[in-house]
This record gives structure tokens, sequence and C-alpha cells, in this order.
């Protein structure tokens, strides 16, 4: 059985919805939990400490160890108090899940830079100001897991929701460059793109009465989703620099893949024109890699080109 005794984690945007479970769920395989949530809106108005203060209840009346946080993870000064809220209380911190929120749908033509900014604020810089915090504990530790909860929209892609899937898709980057700098350190950071039934899902897809009609409610359980996420935060996880789904219990590894594409000669000054003639190729998905980092996808090309880019 994965436990989490004697270990610390952060889950922010932890007072409701698929936060508020995976802080029940490492609660009750042991981990004292940081329970963090403003208690705002969807949209990211307002605050409500009671929101995180009811999961820590929900805690300790069970028998587990929690400590609410009601700082906001839009500034470096709040990433930094909840992850000393995890020192000062706990006396170490082991994982970080971050997954503080907002949303809200809004044609690309109809976006405002305010709308712009203040979905990155939350979800891009969110992740930032926190890692960045909680990257220095974990270094001096030598161990840190750090679990960024990322979007299929981000990915993929999703209408009306160009700031959030900009925002998620950001933070896969972000969990690439952490994993990278942070192995030699015993640091392991991956993504999770998560489905799961909750106040995003009613705006996104319509009224919760006819989804449950469908069944399509059952389908999406928002329990389906954290096994996953309590793995990846695991020290049974040594995995890094990945990205998962996890949509009704289905859960599968999410890549970005490089196809091998058409390599013009090394004496050659391709054009547009050699472009469009070996378009087929270039666009191939087949066969492909997968780099660990720019460096890899570079040094592939370097080893095709005959050219030893070490010396």
């Amino acid at each position: 059985m994965i436990d989490f005794t004697d270990q610390v984690v952060i889950v922010t945007g932890a007072g409701r919805g698929l936060g508020r479970l995976y802080a029940l769920e490492l609660a009750e395989r042991g981990a004292s939990v940081v329970v963090n949530d403003l208690g705002g809106s969807m949209h990211g108005a307002g605050a409500d400490a009671s929101v995180a203060d009811r999961v820590v209840a929900e805690i300790e009346e069970v028998g587990g160890r929690a400590v609410a946080s009601h700082e906001s993870v839009d500034s470096l000064e709040g990433g930094a108090a909840i992850v000393e809220k995890a020192v000062e209380t706990f006396g170490r911190l082991d994982a970080v899940v971050s997954n503080a929120g907002i949303f809200n749908s809004i044609a690309f033509e109809d976006m405002t830079v305010a709308d712009w900014r203040r979905m990155l604020d939350v979800h891009l810089d969110g992740g930032f100001y926190l890692s960045h915090a909680a990257y220095r504990v974990m270094k001096e530790q030598k161990y840190g897991r750090f679990v960024f909860i990322s979007s299929s929209g981000g990915m993929f892609g999703q209408p009306m929701e160009s700031h959030y899937a900009a925002a998620k898709a950001g933070l896969v980057g972000l969990s690439n460059v952490i994993s990278i700098e942070g192995a030699q350190h015993g640091i392991k950071s991956n993504t999770l793109l998560p489905f799961g039934f909750s106040r995003m899902v009613t705006e996104t897809v319509g009224d919760p009465k006819a989804l449950e009609a469908l069944g399509f409610l059952k389908v999406i359980k928002p329990e389906l989703v954290v096994p996953m996420v309590v793995f990846l935060a695991s020290r049974d996880c040594d995995l890094t620099h990945h990205n998962y789904s996890a949509c009704a219990g289905r859960f599968a590894r999410v890549f970005v893949g490089l196809g091998e594409g058409w390599l013009a000669d090394p004496d050659s000054d391709p054009t547009a024109d050699d472009i469009a003639a070996h378009l087929p190729q270039i666009s191939a998905t087949e066969p492909f890699t997968v780099p660990s980092s720019i460096f890899e996808e570079v040094f592939a090309i370097c080893e095709r080109l005959g050219v030893n880019a070490l010396q």
C-alpha cells in the first residue's frame, strides 16, 4: 500500500472539488496536509476562509493531520507563505499538488487583456510562485515530488478557453524544466490532465441534471482521478518529466512526440518549395521519439548529419 506516513503534502485549491478529494485521500494514507484554498468563486472573486477550514476539520475528525492555508497562489508572497505554513507546522515538505485555479469561458475575439492576465496569474504564475518556494525546501532535503494539474484543454485545445489553455499548457513546460534541474536533487515533477465532475465541467458542458440523465456524471466521477495524483505525489513514483491523463477510470500517458521528418542535404539551401515537396514526410507522425530535453532533439539531428556536437 502506498503510504505517506511522516510526509507532508501541500494541496492548493483543496477546499472543493478534486482538490478536496486529493487532500482527503493523502491524509487517509498518513500525510500531513496543508489544505490551501482562498475560498473564492470559480471566476476568482471573493474569499472564504471556511472553505479550507472545513476540509481540515474533515481530516482531523478521522484522526488525520492537516492545517489550513488561506493565501492566494497568485503572488510570490502567497506562494512563499503556503510553503512556510508547511515547514513551520510540520517541519518539512515532501510533495506539492499544484491544483488551484479559476475558470471562465470567453471567445478568443472577445478576450480582454484583463481576462488573459487574470487566468495566467492564478494558473501559470501561481504554479511558479508555489514551486519556486517549494523547490528550495526540497533541494535542501534532497527529495521532493511535484504534481502540476494541467488540462487536456491546454494540450489538445478547448473552444472558448484560449487563456485557460495557454496557462495549463505553460505548466507542462514548467514541470519539464523542474524535472530536469531537480533530477540531481531527488526531485521528480510530472503533470496530470484530469477530467472529473466539478464546477468547471458544469459550466463547460451544461446542465448537470441533463448530464446525469445521460449517465455522463457516473462516468466522470471525480474520485476516478484521485489515484493518479496520489501515485505521482508518492515515494513510489520514480517517474519524472511525464504527463498523464485521468478520465473515467482510464489512465494514460500524454506526450509530445517528434517525428523523424525530412532532413535536407547538409550542403543544400532548402526552400519553401522543398518544404511543399516533402510535406508528407515532414508531417508524418511515425516514426517518432519523445525527447527528454531540447538537447536530445539537437544531438539526434547532429548524429544524422554526422556532426559531433560535443566537440
